[in-house]
C-alpha cells in the first residue's frame, strides 16, 4: 500500500500525494523549490480562482469550450474556494518568477474538482487555462487581489482611524501642550491641533494609495505568452474582464496593450510605493506617542497610554508602549517591502517581469499588516489614551520659549534675556518678564496666555 499516486506530465510520471488534488506539475514545483515558509499569497490564488471561473463562462459563450466543461469549471471554482489552502496551494512564494507554479497549481486543482463535478476529464492547460497564459494572469491576478485588499481591509481601517482622530482633536481643542522642534522647547500647541496634523497625514496617505490604485484597474488578460495575444480571440479579455467587474465595485477593463502590465510593474511598484509613504506617516506617529508618553520620571509624560502587558521581565512596575512599538516595526518592513520591489521592478527582461510572484507576497502582506496596524492604533492606543493635564501645565509655564511672544512689545534682544534669565532661574517667563519689563501684569497675562498663542482661543 502507497500513500502516493502517479502523474505525468511532458517530462513524464512523478509521485504525487493520493489525496492531493494536485497534480505533477505542481508537485514537481513542491519539490523544486523549498526554500521558506512562505507561500504564494492565498489572497492571489483567489483572484487566479475567479479568473478562471470567468475565463471558463467566456470560453464556453465562444463556442470555444463544452458547456457542461465550463459548469463544472464554475461548480470548480467554488469548491477550491473552501479548500485547506495549505495542503492544496502549497507552493514557496520564491519559484518560477512567471509564477506559472501556482498558475499551474490551481489550474490543476480546478481540473481535479471539475472532473469530479463532469464525470469527464477536465484538463488543466487544455481547459482550466484556455485562452490565458502565466504571463497574463498572474500580473492580472496580483492587481486584482490588491486593489480588493485595498478596499475591503486597508481603506476601511484608515478611514476608522482618521475618524477618531478627529473625534480626539476635538475632544482635546483646547487642551495646551508645549511644542517642539529639534526635541527642543518651542511655542505652545494644542493637543487637538497635533492630533489634526497626524489624520492630515493619513488622509492625504490614503489619498495617494487610492490614486496609485486607479492603474491597477486595467488588466494584461488576453495578451497570453509575450503580449500579442497568441491563441486567443479579441473577444476573450473584455468578456472577462466584464464578468469580473460583476463580482464587485470596481470596473476591470481589459488593458490595451498587455505587454505593458507583463513586461514591466511600475504601476504596481507606483502602489507599493504609496503604501510605504502610509507606513512612513504611521512611524512618524508612532514615535512622537513613544516621546509623549515617555517618563513616568524622567521623561516627557505628556499621556499615558492604556497599560497593555508588564514592560519588563526583571524591572517591577515598568509599562511599555507596546503598540506603538509594533507598529513601528510593521513600518520598518513594510518600507523594506518597496526596497525589495524597487529591486524586483526592474527585472522585466524583454517580454516578461520575472519577479511577479515576490509582487504578490510584498503587496498582499504589506496591505495585510497596515491594515491591522492602523485597526490596532484605533482600538488599543487612541481609544484610550489620557493627557496629563497637571504635568503639562507645569511644564508648559516654564517653558522660556514662551517669551516668543514678547518679540513685538520688547523686541527679541529683550526677549532673549528674559527667555535665558527664565531657563536658568527655572521660573515661569511671566515672572521674570515682570521683572524685566514695564509691562503690567494683566497685560502680560494676555500677552503670554499659552490657549491664545496656539490661536486655538476663542
Amino acid at each position: 500500500m502507497t500513500n502516493d499516486r502517479i502523474e505525468t506530465d511532458s517530462l513524464g510520471p512523478v509521485r504525487v500525494p493520493k489525496d492531493a488534488l494536485y497534480q505533477a506539475q505542481t508537485q514537481r514545483a513542491k519539490e523544486n523549490f523549498q526554500y521558506s515558509q512562505r507561500r504564494f499569497p492565498g489572497e492571489t490564488i483567489d483572484a487566479l480562482i475567479a479568473i478562471k471561473a470567468c475565463a471558463a463562462e467566456v470560453n464556453a459563450s465562444l463556442k470555444l469550450l463544452d458547456p457542461e466543461v465550463a459548469k463544472a469549471i464554475g461548480v470548480a471554482a467554488e469548491q477550491a474556494l473552501q479548500l485547506n489552502y495549505d495542503e492544496q496551494f502549497p507552493l514557496d512564494v520564491f519559484q518560477t518568477g512567471s509564477g506559472t507554479s501556482s498558475n499551474m497549481n490551481v489550474n490543476e486543482v480546478l481540473a481535479s474538482l471539475a472532473t469530479a463535478v463532469a464525470g469527464k476529464k477536465v484538463h488543466p492547460n487544455d481547459h482550466i487555462n484556455m485562452g490565458q497564459s502565466s504571463n497574463d494572469v498572474i500580473p492580472t491576478a496580483i492587481q486584482i487581489s490588491t486593489v480588493r485588499l485595498l478596499r475591503e481591509k486597508l481603506y476601511p481601517a484608515l478611514e476608522a482611524l482618521s475618524a477618531l482622530l478627529a473625534t480626539k482633536a476635538q475632544e482635546f481643542s483646547r487642551t495646551v501642550k508645549t511644542g517642539r522642534t529639534h526635541l527642543m522647547d518651542a511655542m505652545p500647541i494644542t493637543l487637538g491641533q497635533e492630533l489634526q496634523v497626524w489624520r492630515q497625514q493619513l488622509q492625504r496617505a490614503r489619498e495617494r494609495i487610492a490614486q496609485a490604485e486607479l492603474a491597477l484597474h486595467e488588466l494584461p488578460l488576453g495578451g497570453t505568452a509575450v503580449g500579442t495575444g497568441v491563441n486567443t480571440p479579441p473577444e476573450f479579455a473584455p468578456a472577462v474582464c466584464q464578468l469580473l467587474s460583476q463580482q464587485g465595485d470596481v470596473h476591470w477593463s481589459a488593458a490595451v496593450t498587455p505587454a505593458v502590465y507583463m513586461s514591466a510593474q511600475e504601476h504596481t511598484l507606483n502602489v507599493m510605493s504609496a503604501l510605504k509613504n502610509l507606513a512612513i506617516v504611521l512611524l512618524k506617529v508612532c514615535n512622537d506617542l513613544r516621546w509623549m508618553n515617555s517618563g513616568p520620571v524622567a521623561g516627557l509624560n505628556e499621556i499615558q497610554l492604556t497599560a497593555l502587558q508588564p514592560g519588563s521581565s526583571i524591572m517591577p512596575g515598568k509599562v511599555n508602549p507596546v503598540i506603538p512599538e509594533a507598529v513601528a516595526m510593521i513600518a520598518a518592513d513594510v518600507i523594506g517591502h518597496e526596497c525589495a520591489l524597487t529591486v524586483a521592478a526592474q527585472s522585466g527582461n524583454f517580454q516578461l517581469n520575472v519577479m511577479l510572484p515576490l509582487f504578490a507576497d510584498k503587496l498582499v502582506t504589506s496591505i495585510v499588516l497596515l491594515s491591522r496596524a492602523c485597526e490596532s492604533m484605533s482600538t488599543q492606543v487612541f481609544a484610550s489614551f489620557t493627557f496629563n493635564d497637571a504635568h503639562s501645565e507645569r511644564q508648559l509655564a516654564l517653558n522660556p520659549i514662551l517669551a516668543t511672544a514678547l518679540n513685538r512689545r520688547i523686541g527679541y534682544d529683550c526677549a532673549a534675556k528674559i527667555a535665558k534669565r527664565s531657563a536658568l532661574e527655572g521660573r515661569p517667563v511671566i515672572d521674570v518678564a515682570a521683572e524685566e519689563t514695564d509691562i503690567s501684569r494683566a497685560e502680560l497675562e494676555a500677552l503670554l496666555n499659552p490657549l491664545s498663542l496656539t490661536g486655538a482661543a476663542d
